[in-house]
């Protein structure tokens, strides 16, 4: 069972989503909110959701996006930036703590010590296993 609180995994996606998007103009535009949208209720996509998962695709949380956005548009690009992450950062936390497949990991604290081991002279001489 993971020891994550809500908090602590918004905490640890905003610091991860801050390095991912470090500037305003990194962050998605509302034009390519809605595209994603779009791209979601194409018979393509509809029909491969319908075949790995027996469902059509939910795309609500797509406009809820675009919706989003367009609500951010008189604001100072790192106003806009910072609302984004913090958005971001709250779905990626409850889709991290809800129930899923990957229940038994949690994000690594402190690195492993000495891992990977250095490949030392001894194993470069002995040359391939066989």
């Amino acid at each position: 069972m993971s020891k994550l609180d809500f908090e602590t995994a918004v905490r640890q996606e905003e610091e991860h989503l801050r390095r991912l998007y470090p500037t305003a103009d990194d962050i998605p535009g509302c034009i390519s909110l809605f595209d994603t949208y779009l791209s979601c209720n194409v018979i393509r996509n509809q029909i491969k959701s319908i075949y790995r998962y027996g469902q059509r695709p939910v795309c609500g949380p797509k406009m809820e996006d675009f919706k989003f956005c367009l609500s951010l548009k008189s604001l100072h690009p790192e106003e806009r930036r910072d609302a984004w992450i913090a958005r971001r950062a709250e779905w990626w936390a409850r889709r991290r703590l809800a129930k899923s497949s990957e229940d038994i990991w949690d994000i690594r604290e402190v690195p492993l010590q000495n891992f990977p081991k250095p490949i030392s002279d001894d194993h470069v001489d002995a040359g391939p296993i066989e």
